[in-house]
C-alpha cells in the first residue's frame, strides 16, 4: 500500500471516530463522594474529595449542606450550613459542582429568609428560578459613578452634621444600648414612599432582638419595602459568616435593575467573631485579638461591592450601613479600625451622651461623612456649618465653665446658645422629619430665634415648625430648592418669628441659666 493510500485509509477511520464520539451520550453519571473522618462545632473534615473546588457545596449524610472552605494535600474542610446533630464520622460527603448561591427574587421585598434564601415568616416558599452567586467580584472602578444623591435618614443630627449619599458605607460604632440598631432602623423607615429597597441583615443576634425589629418594621410600614435576611446567634458559625454576602447578593439583584438599594449589617462584630471560631477550628493562625490575618480582606471584599453605577449599567445604587459595637468606647480596637478605614466615614454613638438623655447619643466630633456631603441639598449648607461651629464651640466652652471660672456675658450667651443647639438635636425614634422641616428647624436655632426661650420649650417650638413647613407646600419647596443667598430665606425667617412670637406669648418657666446657678447653689451648700 502507498503511502498516500495509507494517509486517506487512516483519515477515513478517524472520521469514523469523530462520528461515533459526536453520537455518544453517557447515561451514566461519575459521582465523586468522599467520607467524614472529624466533626467540630460546624466544622467537618473530610476526604477522598479529590477534585472539589473552593467554596463549592457539599451534601453531608442525608441532607446536611456545607461549604468547602479549606483544601488541603490529606483532607478538606467544610464549613456547616445546617445543624451537624446527625452526622457522624464515616458519613458519606457528596459533590455538587455548584459554587454558594443564593436565590434572588421580586418576591423578596417584605419577607423574612436566612442566608440560604429559605423563608422564616411561615408563609409560601420563593420561587427560585433566580441565582446568583453569594461571592461576587465589586464593580470596577471605571463602572462606579460619583455619589451625587442623598439618602434622608430623617435624623436632624445626621442629615445636617453628617449626611449619607447613595452608593455610600458609612459605618455605625458605638458600646452595646446606645442606640447604633435604632439609627438604622429609623433610617429604613425613612425611605418609606422613596423607591429605596432596604435590606436588614441580622447576624448572631437574640431572636427576640431581631423579632423587635421586625415589629417596629412592621408597625411603622416599612415592611413593604424591606427584606430582613436573619442569621440568628444560635445558628452555625457558617451561617453567621454567609449571611451578609448573602444579603449583599440580593441588593446587587436591585442595584443591577437601577434599583436604589439600602442594606444594614447588623453587626459586624459578630460577623468577625464567627469567622475567627470558623478559622481557629480550621487550625489557621490566629493574629492580631486572636483574629485571622485575612479578616481585612473578607470585609474589605464585602463592603467594597457597595456603589453607584453608572448610568450605562442602571444607575442603582447600594448604601451600606455596617455596625460594629465597641468595648469601653474603644474605638482604635481591631475590627473598628479595620472596618474604619475601609467605610467613607463614621457615625459615632457615645454612652455618655446615651446616659445624659441626649438621644440619638451621636457624638458629633468623632462622626464624620467623607462623602455625603457632596450629595447634601443645597439648603442644607446654609445652616450645617454654622450649627456645627456652634456645637463645637459650646462643648469646648462648657468643659471650660465647669472649674466655676466667672464667665463674661458673650461667653455666657454662647453657652445659653449652645444649650439650645444641643436641645434641638435631640429627636424620638421613629420620629422622623423630612428635609424642609429639618431645616427649617436648624434655621431657627442658628438665627437665635430660640435664644430667649427656655429649654423645656424647645419641643414645642420644633412641633410648631414641623407643623408650619408640613401645611406650606410652597414654602417647603421653595426652601429645599434654595441656595445659600436666596430670598426664602426672609420668607421663612418672618415665619418661624411669628411662631416663636406666639410661643413667646405663653406662660414660661424661669430660664434655664437661672435654674442652673441655684442648683449650683445647692450643691455647694451640700458640700459645705
Amino acid at each position: 500500500m502507498s503511502l498516500k493510500e495509507l494517509e486517506s485509509a487512516l483519515d477515513h477511520v478517524a472520521s469514523g471516530i469523530e462520528a461515533h464520539l459526536e453520537k455518544f451520550n453517557p447515561t451514566v453519571a461519575i459521582e465523586e463522594v468522599g467520607r467524614i473522618r472529624k466533626i467540630s462545632q460546624g466544622i467537618v473534615w473530610a476526604e477522598g474529595l479529590n477534585r472539589v473546588q473552593a467554596e463549592e457545596l457539599v451534601v453531608l449524610g442525608a441532607n446536611t449542606i456545607g461549604v468547602v472552605l479549606d483544601i488541603l494535600p490529606e483532607r478538606i474542610g467544610i464549613v456547616l450550613l445546617g445543624p451537624d446533630k446527625k452526622l457522624r464520622a464515616g458519613d458519606e460527603v457528596a459533590r455538587t459542582g455548584r459554587i454558594l448561591e443564593i436565590p434572588v427574587h421580586e418576591d423578596m421585598v417584605g419577607r423574612v429568609v436566612d442566608p440560604m434564601g429559605s423563608p422564616l415568616d411561615d408563609r409560601e416558599a420563593l420561587p427560585d428560578e433566580q441565582r446568583l452567586p453569594a461571592q461576587r467580584e465589586a464593580p470596577a472602578i471605571m463602572d462606579r459613578a460619583p455619589v451625587d444623591t442623598p439618602l434622608q435618614s430623617g435624623i436632624k443630627v445626621v442629615d445636617a452634621l453628617i449626611p449619607i449619599g447613595r452608593g455610600q458605607r458609612e459605618l455605625i460604632l458605638g458600646d452595646r444600648q446606645t442606640g447604633k440598631t435604632a439609627v438604622a432602623v429609623d433610617t429604613i423607615i425613612n425611605q418609606r414612599g422613596k423607591d429605596v429597597i432596604c435590606i436588614y441583615c441580622a447576624i448572631g443576634q437574640r431572636s427576640s432582638s431581631i423579632a423587635k425589629v421586625i415589629n417596629d418594621l412592621r408597625r411603622y410600614g416599612a415592611m413593604e419595602h424591606t427584606i430582613v435576611v436573619v442569621a440568628e446567634g444560635n445558628d452555625p458559625p457558617g451561617l453567621q459568616y454567609i449571611a451578609p454576602y448573602a444579603a449583599t447578593s440580593i441588593g446587587e439583584f436591585f442595584m443591577e435593575q437601577g434599583r436604589d438599594v439600602l442594606i444594614v449589617y447588623d453587626d459586624m462584630t459578630r460577623h468577625a467573631q464567627a469567622y475567627r471560631q470558623i478559622s481557629l477550628l480550621m487550625r489557621r493562625p490566629p493574629g492580631r485579638e486572636a483574629f485571622p490575618g485575612d479578616i481585612f480582606y473578607i470585609h474589605s471584599r464585602l463592603l467594597e461591592r457597595s456603589t453607584h453605577l453608572r448610568s450605562e449599567l442602571g444607575g442603582g445604587s447600594l448604601t451600606a450601613l455596617p455596625i460594629i459595637e465597641t468595648e469601653a468606647q474603644n474605638i482604635s480596637a481591631y475590627i473598628p479600625t479595620n472596618l474604619i478605614s475601609i467605610t467613607d466615614g463614621q457615625i459615632y454613638l457615645s454612652p455618655d451622651l446615651f446616659q445624659k438623655g441626649m438621644l440619638p447619643a451621636i457624638e458629633v466630633g468623632k462622626s464624620v461623612s467623607r462623602v455625603g456631603g457632596k450629595a447634601q441639598l443645597p439648603a442644607y449648607r446654609k445652616v450645617a456649618g454654622d450649627l456645627r461651629l456652634s456645637y463645637s464651640q459650646y462643648q469646648e466652652l462648657e468643659s471650660f465653665s465647669r472649674f466655676g471660672t466667672k464667665l463674661d456675658e458673650e461667653t455666657r450667651n454662647k453657652l445659653a446658645h449652645g444649650r439650645r443647639v444641643r436641645e434641638i438635636l435631640k429627636q424620638k425614634q421613629s420620629r422622623a422629619l423630612s428635609a424642609a422641616q429639618q431645616i427649617a428647624v436648624l434655621f431657627c436655632v442658628n438665627e437665635g430665634l430660640l435664644d430667649g426661650l427656655p429649654l423645656d420649650a424647645m419641643g414645642s417650638i420644633e412641633e410648631e415648625i414641623v407643623e408650619l413647613m408640613g401645611t406650606d407646600d410652597h414654602l417647603a419647596e421653595a426652601v429645599l430648592a434654595a441656595g445659600r443667598k436666596d430670598a426664602v430665606w426672609d420668607e421663612l425667617l418672618d415665619k418661624l418669628k411669628e411662631a416663636v412670637d406666639k410661643l413667646s406669648q405663653k406662660d414660661q418657666g424661669p430660664d434655664d441659666d437661672e435654674h442652673a446657678g441655684k442648683d449650683k447653689e445647692n450643691r455647694e451648700k451640700g458640700q459645705a
